[in-house]
């Protein structure tokens, strides 16, 4: 339930921002808007000048007179500006066998139309824009200062490329590294797709490491490929009436040691109980600030009922903080960081080279995502909502039919052509392009559920 709230919150916010866009600058150009919807399908409730407030599908969708329509409807997907005089999802053509109307979309200026395509997505660039701002200018960067390697595992994907336990990383591809998000930063976004030459200080010498791109993972989660010093494992769930349950664990508990062993990796860890089946074994763990001793029996599968989330930082921090003007900038670089990996991991998609479900997230993992976020604290939501607004803006703008691009690239064609395109054309262009969509959504919501 609370993963529905935060999608219909999420979604509603977004769309609201992107359609609103469409609306005021239809407005600004002097065309009449019909209906302002947040949804598609079948008008749950409304309300307009003419009927007031009033529940289901209205006898005719709007009153001629310019009277907008503000409608909630059933599938919360999306949404739609109905101007007069364009086609659109509404699929209205009533007006294609009049004459056009100077509040039509269709009578006004190549200028004004591409004004009014384009303004949802300026809107939802403008909502990513100050959603930044406001991360770098209230609440700052935390930052890890530490770019040394904690634990690289024997055998592992680190170990096989020449990384050994405490080697400090200096730079990569030639760009000097001070914190661990530096690291990270050039590894997995500024240099995506590329070879990597990692130089590092080991003891009192420097060496180059040499990481080719077809064995960089797609992030550093994967194949334990650098973990930093001070790392953690966190305990994510404990299973009820289970043993690590009865013995006292608890979700968010920090491992410490396991009979005296100092415990680093989630490898380690499940190593150890694994092999210690119907042995008794204590654990050290951190609880908020205290540390606490317990003592549990593995079963005969070597389990004791734990989920491990993930790690936790256990050094030093540095807090970054940005000027007003300056939070603007960093911003702005933000947008262009974030659209050029985007950019990147479609091509990489398309290429094969990345799996589409790692890559694209139906309305199941939004729900996902926006809980956990919200979860972690209202900056944590906004930047997660100002990172999908950005996703919308840059999908929107693809030329795609029933898409802000699709309906950009038949205006700039018309305005070359100096006429319009026949608006049976326009309407079996709008057609398979719905179709399309539809089906990629199917997909995409496919995916999802196979991600449970």
């Amino acid at each position: 339930m609370q993963e529905v709230i935060y999608f219909v919150i999420t979604i509603a916010i977004l769309v609201f921002v992107h359609e609103f866009g469409h609306f005021a600058a239809a407005k600004l150009s002097g065309m009449r808007v019909d209906a302002f919807a947040i949804g598609f399908g079948f008008r749950l409730f409304g309300y307009n000048k003419l009927k007031g407030f009033s529940f289901g599908e209205l006898a005719k969708d709007f009153d001629g007179e310019g009277n907008t329509d503000y409608r909630l409807c059933l599938f919360p997907f999306g949404g739609y500006v109905k101007i007069a005089g364009m086609v659109d999802e509404s699929m209205d053509t009533e007006f294609a066998n009049k004459e056009p109307q100077p509040y039509e979309f269709r009578s006004k200026s190549t200028i004004k139309k591409v004004f009014v395509i384009t303004a949802g997505v300026m809107m939802n660039l403008i909502l990513s824009l100050l959603i930044f701002w406001g991360s770098n200018f209230f609440y700052g960067k935390n930052l890890t200062k530490s770019t040394v390697l904690g634990v690289v595992e024997t055998e592992s994907l680190a170990d096989s490329l020449g990384f050994k336990t405490g080697d400090k990383i200096v730079s990569v591809n030639g760009a000097n590294v001070v914190y661990w998000e530096d690291v990270r930063n050039q590894m997995f976004i500024e240099n995506m797709g590329k070879d990597l030459n990692v130089k590092v200080q080991r003891e009192n010498e420097t060496l180059d490491l040499f990481v080719p791109k077809s064995r960089v993972p797609s992030d550093e989660s994967q194949a334990l490929f650098l973990l930093i010093e001070d790392l953690k494992p966190v305990i994510g769930d404990v299973m009820k009436d289970n043993r690590a349950d009865k013995a006292g664990i608890k979700a968010n508990d920090i491992i410490l040691r396991i009979d005296s062993i100092n415990i680093y990796t989630i490898p380690q860890t499940i190593k150890i109980i694994s092999e210690s089946k119907e042995k008794e074994i204590s654990l050290a763990v951190l609880r908020e600030k205290d540390t606490v001793n317990v003592s549990v029996v593995p079963g005969k599968d070597g389990k004791i009922g734990i989920a491990l989330a993930g790690y936790t930082y256990m050094g030093e921090t540095e807090r970054v903080t940005h000027g007003f003007f300056e939070s603007f900038i960093l911003g702005g670089k933000d947008i262009v960081r974030m659209t050029d990996l985007t950019l990147t991991m479609m091509k990489r998609v398309i290429s094969g080279d990345v799996e589409f479900g790692k890559a694209f997230g139906g309305p199941i993992k939004i729900a996902q995502f926006a809980a956990k976020s919200a979860d972690s604290g209202f900056a944590s939501f906004m930047m997660f909502l100002g990172l999908l607004s950005l996703s919308l803006a840059i999908l929107n703008i693809m030329p795609f039919p029933v898409l802000d691009g699709g309906h950009l690239v038949i205006i700039l064609i018309e305005g070359i052509m100096k006429r319009e395109i026949p608006i049976k054309v326009k309407i079996v262009i709008q057609n398979t392009g719905l179709a399309l969509l539809l089906l990629l959504m199917a997909f995409i919501i496919y995916n999802d559920f196979l991600g449970l």
